[in-house]
């Protein structure tokens, strides 16, 4: 970031402002290296005179900083093993402290009875008890000395910041740092330092300058301070992001592209002739949307969500046909070689003979679909990408097979991704480049699906250079799903009732899914999801209920199968059960496939490779074993594959842990509500939303330290209206050299490129 002509102080290395080796350990720890890494690394929370700091509530293994009093200390044992223990307390617990050897006298002298003070370290468990082994500590003055009176209410009424630490950096090693860098910034009266949001737009939303949210979140006086820092610092966030996605989005507009308008007649009139049911309005509308981006000269960038069954991959063909009436092909990328399978088995039997182009009984408008993965034979492989070369094929579905130099395209219309987040940047990007015929670079469409729900505050930042469409409104005809957790280890007889149940579904005419975490078979496996205890391991308290379920190995596919299906007692005995996971050679997952949709598969035990686009609507039950160990969006998505039928779904969830737990508590919400935006919510609260601009895909930091995007939708909303605004008006922001300046501070190159490449 430029200031007038120089580096923006915020730039500059923190060793010349904290010394070489405090810089190294920001650097190494906490991945804090400028002074504006600095600054911005704000407190996760204040702590107040007579503040409950809930020691009760501290987890094993966690870092923690806490203010406590001592309740009592002492001297024990002799010799080698002579120790101070420190018993603090806080009013909602007590926490012991230890210290060895020589590094004990010097406590014993501070850490007295009564005396109140900071303690920082790593929480431990020995004798069953949790403790605090040589933590770092800071008295606080005024508490309990007599005749401090001036100290004690510079305490009474001051906020004490509480920074994110590590076990070579405690909190308020980090306050002195901060301190010293405003001392300097104030001192020069923050020569050097740009605000990036333009003056306007401050004055417009009361929103303090930079120098002074900086120093309340850091010196906070008051209450008020605090939330007057936390609302600038979050329209920094959310504006200088949008701003991004915004020039991302108005760049994209200035692309060339060739205009895709179906003709009234053709593939796509003759397709929605041959349909033996309705459209929904929702897909009509969002259809209308789609076929108005495709017409124009500039290449459509929208994104498809929608709950699970709501007829996306519907709305994704007819585009599709569109594109290939117009005189394109469109390509479908599929994550996994299974869904890839289970697209080309749905989009053929849907266009019947429409997709037999050149074959005996084939439609006079139909075209060819060719399926295309790393597991296709040479003969296919070799007709398909001469179909491909030729303009033969109008559409092919495929794996990251398509992305491979050997596929060409005669003319590459439209590119359509199923659920992207399974793929990083550079695949998409990959596949859309093969739109560019020598030197006429005209860049395909782009349709992005995903069946898993997002938060429309999330569909603004992860996907904000994408349009949204919403398809929330399910088909004719789909029946609801009914839900319940199944307690195995408090009550063992809800287990055996729903293998009764899976019986009485199959004896009904119907089918179940069985879904385990684990394939099984592999000690690799085992040791990587099992326990890690061994030789050297600290002794602990007992193991809690909960502590046993999550050590346990997951249960597996292929242990599951043999239980359910073999030996005596079994609970599936006589029925027909199959396996289906990653493990299995291509040709033999098709085949278990296709005969688990023909009927000829009772009982599918498998993994999570059936969540997504596999459609079976003679499955009615779905049991999922240690539920607990699937997040709340992948259950969701799970349970999806049942009643897709006429008959009602059940989806049994069942899990060893205890009522009570956060992961029974997930799992009470998924079998509470069919509603999947609802609990994308909860899921994206428990997991924290981390880094919207795909810290996985990066490997930067998060860039989000204020915003949340779950609880500041207004904020982010307001500024993507802002931000669009502005770069209308401005898109190379030649009036906004500090905001010019944040983007390249918040934008390193892998970002700019992930952005670029979204």
């Amino acid at each position: 970031m430029v200031c007038n002509g120089r580096v923006s102080v915020l730039e500059e290395s923190l060793k010349k402002s904290v010394g070489d080796r405090t810089a190294k350990a920001m650097a190494e720890h906490l991945g804090l290296h400028t002074v504006g890494d600095l600054l911005h690394h704000y407190p996760r929370r204040y702590a107040e005179r007579g503040e409950l700091t809930r020691l009760a509530d501290l987890e094993v293994d966690e870092h923690v900083t806490v203010v406590a009093r001592v309740e009592k200390a002492g001297m024990l044992g002799t010799g080698r093993g002579r120790r101070l223990e420190v018993v603090i307390t806080d009013g909602s617990g007590r926490l012991t402290l230890v210290f060895f050897g020589r590094g004990a006298y010097h406590p014993q002298k501070e850490l007295l009875p009564g005396r109140r003070a900071l303690f920082a370290g790593k929480v431990t468990v020995f004798n069953r008890k949790r403790q605090l082994a040589h933590p770092d500590y800071k008295p606080l003055a005024g508490e309990d000395r007599p005749g401090e009176d001036a100290a004690a209410d510079e305490w009474a009424n001051k906020l004490l910041p509480l920074y994110p630490a590590c076990r070579q950096l405690a909190s308020w090693q980090l306050q002195q740092a901060v301190d010293t860098v405003l001392d300097g910034l104030e001192a020069t009266g923050w020569e050097g330092v740009a605000d990036p949001l333009p003056a306007a737009l401050r004055a417009e939303r009361g929103l303090v300058p930079l120098r002074e949210a900086l120093l309340k979140v850091h010196r906070p006086k008051t209450r008020a301070d605090l939330w007057a820092a936390r609302e600038r610092l979050k329209w920094d966030e959310a504006f200088v992001l949008q701003v991004a996605l915004a020039r991302r989005r108005h760049a994209d507009g200035q692309l060339p592209a060739v205009p895709r308008a179906a003709p009234a007649e053709g593939l796509l009139a003759d397709f929605d002739a041959r349909l033996p049911f309705t459209l929904t309005d929702g897909q009509r509308a969002v259809s209308a949307d789609v076929f108005a981006d495709l017409a124009t000269d500039h290449p459509m960038h929208r994104l498809l969500q929608g709950e699970v069954g709501s007829g996306k991959t519907l709305v994704a063909l007819r585009a599709m046909l569109a594109v290939v009436d117009a005189g394109g092909q469109a390509a479908l990328l599929a994550p996994t070689e299974v869904l890839a399978q289970q697209h080309h088995r749905s989009i053929t039997s849907m266009m019947g003979e429409l997709a037999e182009a050149g074959l005996l009984g084939g439609a006079e408008h139909g075209t060819k679909v060719v399926l295309l993965t790393g597991s296709s034979g040479a003969a296919a492989r070799r007709a398909a990408l001469l179909d491909l070369a030729t303009g033969e094929a109008g559409i092919v579905v495929g794996t990251h097979a398509l992305i491979e130099d050997k596929v060409q395209f005669h003319d590459l219309g439209l590119v359509v991704v199923d659920e992207q987040h399974r793929f990083g940047v550079e695949q998409r990007d990959a596949l859309r480049a093969k739109g560019n015929r020598g030197d006429d670079k005209r860049t395909p469409h782009l349709l992005v699906m995903t069946a898993t729900p997002i938060p429309r505050t999330v569909a603004m930042t992860v996907f904000g250079d994408l349009e949204t469409s919403v398809l929330d409104q399910l088909p004719a005809g789909r029946s609801p799903i009914a839900s319940h957790v199944v307690p195995a280890a408090d009550k063992p007889h809800f287990l055996s009732r729903a293998w009764e149940r899976v019986r009485e579904e199959v004896e009904g005419g119907h089918q179940a899914y069985v879904v385990c975490p684990r394939i099984g078979d592999s000690a690799e496996e085992t040791e990587a999801k099992g326990g890690k205890e061994g030789k050297g391991a600290k002794k602990s308290a007992p193991p809690s209920p909960e502590d046993e379920a999550e050590k346990r190995p997951p249960l597996a596919v292929l242990d599951v199968a043999a239980q359910l299906s073999a030996g005596p007692g079994a609970s599936l005995a006589g029925l027909q059960v199959e396996v289906l996971h990653g493990r299995m050679q291509p040709d033999a997952k098709d085949d278990v496939m296709r005969r688990f949709a023909a009927g000829e598969v009772d009982v599918l035990v498998a993994t999570t490779v059936i969540e997504v686009g596999v459609d079976v609507p003679n499955a009615t039950v779905m049991v999922i074993m240690d539920a607990d160990r699937f997040g709340v969006s992948q259950l969701h998505q799970l349970r999806g594959r049942v009643g897709r039928g006429s008959a009602a779904g059940l989806c049994l969830l069942v899990t060893e842990m205890p009522e009570g737990t956060p992961a029974r508590t997930r799992l009470d919400a998924v079998a509470g509500t069919q509603d999947g935006f609802r609990l994308s919510r909860i899921d994206l609260e428990q997991r924290r939303e981390g880094d919207v601009l795909g810290q996985a895909q990066s490997g930067a930091r998060s860039s989000l330290k204020m915003l949340a995007v779950i609880d500041d939708e207004d904020v982010i909303a307001e500024a993507r209206d802002a931000a669009a605004a502005l770069v209308a008006a401005d898109p190379e922001l030649a009036a906004y050299p500090e905001l010019r300046g944040a983007l390249a501070s918040l934008l390193d190159d892998e970002r700019e490129q992930f952005l670029d490449k979204g």
